[in-house]
């Protein structure tokens, strides 16, 4: 009876081995199979890994079609689709927030110095680490991406993020109305600084009543001069001593929100601009963008006339502004492997970028062959490709997403209405920049939290009025400063001051 029993464990034990053995090639034939399939782009976006990937921008009726299309392509290529939701501009912070604070699983999601904050959350290892995996899995966008890019991505020498390369710094810029520049023949190139409009503001607000000369909005910020490292605190630009001050203790920022309210006094600034959202109907002289090269071909596009522009400032790479626009992977991706190699082939992809970009050929937009001046233009230059395309206007408001946020810039189109070295010239400005002293610095804000948790209704009842002119600048400037110290903001410089001088002993 014993041997019976035996026996009888035994077969069975041998029995379960071969079941275990048979489910470990059936993986391993599934897998070869799959492998086959992927390199003769046989494979079917229902057999790939989808990843879900939150972007910023209101959401586009033609996404599902386009995003056939591109599972299609990246199913074939490397075994991986998308499902994408876009969440609107004034939502995407609080809800992404939502989204993390909850633990809800997702792959990939926009962050930037401005919005869904990449150091904030960088900091409490919300993101995916990438170091390791961009040796294996990310190679060729890393040796394309510009390593300064690369260097604003570290947190603690961590890279957290893939950065979507774009323009490199921050560049305000005066938009004028091309038209009056035209009519009264304005130097607008030899206008940079806030006082050089002066005489130009005079004499639009002479000469044409009916305009307004400065054109302001409540989310208008005086031109600033310093890093902002945590608003309203930051090192200015060009100080090697790298002393942290507020902003509003500087007698740079004291001046210019004296010449703010003298223009707003003699009437050069719409009487309603600290609460005035944008009115594109408004006909004005001048206002203020935050821009780029080729930036007024956007602004003519977007406002319907001609516009021209000229920078404020001599512009400064800063972690935030190289921090723009970022594709970070969740820490609690289940698929990070298959993230990093999607990002790998977006931002090398000539066929993917453009597809995400701009829609379908055909649909969304049509290939324009290169005029021989464009060819002659485009020689020997890096980041030119042999075809523009125009948009076709009733389809393409069906899928106009933001450009810069789900990769890098450089290897997408141009329209027919930009140079064709638009790209090349872009990236040139990238290497004419120098750094600002601060490059590099990322302030761990925690030990201030509570001093920085009150700051923000301090500055949202204080900065619009005072940046547009709209009050006394001496009384409210003192008044703000008060409630600044009163919430902390001393506390706050001392802490950053100490991890300053402890970075800069450590470079």
């Amino acid at each position: 009876m014993k041997k019976r029993k035996t026996l009888i464990l035994v077969l069975s034990a041998v029995i379960i081995l071969f079941a275990i053995w048979g489910v470990v090639k059936f993986i391993e034939v599934s897998r070869d199979n799959r492998e086959a399939k992927t390199r003769n782009g046989q494979v079917n976006s229902s057999d790939s890994v989808q990843l879900l990937w939150y972007q910023i921008g209101d959401p586009q009726a033609d996404m599902d079609k386009v995003l056939e299309k591109v599972n299609e392509y990246t199913s074939a290529k490397i075994g991986v689709s998308l499902r994408v939701i876009q969440i609107g501009w004034g939502d995407y912070n609080r809800k992404m927030q939502l989204i993390i604070n909850t633990g809800d699983e997702y792959d990939m999601a926009f962050t930037s110095s401005w919005a869904n904050n990449y150091l904030l959350n960088a900091q409490k290892g919300v993101f995916l680490a990438l170091n390791d995996y961009l040796p294996k899995c990310g190679k060729e966008m890393y040796e394309k991406i510009d390593s300064k890019f690369w260097e604003a991505a570290k947190v603690g020498g961590i890279i957290y993020g893939v950065p979507n390369e774009k323009e490199i710094g921050n560049m305000p810029m005066w938009v004028f109305t091309k038209k009056y520049v035209d009519k009264y023949n304005i130097p607008y190139k030899e206008i940079h600084s806030l006082e050089d409009l002066e005489p130009w503001l005079e004499l639009i607000k002479e000469k044409e009543p009916g305009i307004v000369p400065l054109y302001l909005t409540s989310d208008y910020s005086a031109p600033i001069y310093m890093d902002l490292i945590q608003e309203p605190v930051g090192i200015e630009y060009g100080d090697t001593s790298l002393t942290v001050k507020s902003v509003f203790e500087t007698a740079k920022m004291r001046e210019t929100l004296k010449v703010m309210r003298k223009y707003y006094q003699k009437g050069y600034i719409n009487q309603n601009a600290a609460v005035e959202t944008d009115d594109k109907s408004v006909e004005r002289f001048v206002t203020k963008g935050d821009g780029q090269p080729y930036a007024e071909l956007i602004w003519t596009k977007d406002l319907g006339y001609d516009v021209v522009a000229s920078t404020i400032m001599d512009v400064q790479i800063t972690n935030a502004s190289a921090r723009g626009a970022l594709t970070a992977i969740s820490e609690n991706s289940k698929h990070p492997k298959e993230a990093v190699e999607f990002l790998n082939l977006v931002n090398t992809d000539e066929y993917l970028r453009n597809l995400l970009n701009y829609g379908l050929e055909g649909v969304h937009y049509t290939k324009v062959p290169l005029s021989e001046e464009d060819k002659e233009k485009a020689k020997g230059k890096p980041y030119v490709y042999d075809t523009k395309i125009r948009l076709i206007p009733e389809n393409q408001k069906k899928y106009s997403v933001p450009y810069w946020v789900q990769g890098g810039l450089f290897n997408t189109y141009v329209t027919e209405s930009e140079p064709i070295d638009k790209w090349s010239e872009f990236k040139s400005f990238n290497d004419s920049l120098e750094t600002a002293p601060s490059f590099g610095f990322d302030f761990y804000a925690e030990p201030v939290l509570t001093q920085i948790s009150g700051f923000r209704s301090i500055l949202d009842e204080f900065g619009p009025a005072l940046y547009t002119g709209s009050v006394d600048t001496d009384e409210y400037l003192n008044k703000l400063n008060v409630k600044l110290k009163a919430a902390g903001i001393q506390a706050v410089i001392n802490e950053m001051q100490s991890q300053v001088n402890l970075w800069r002993h450590n470079k």
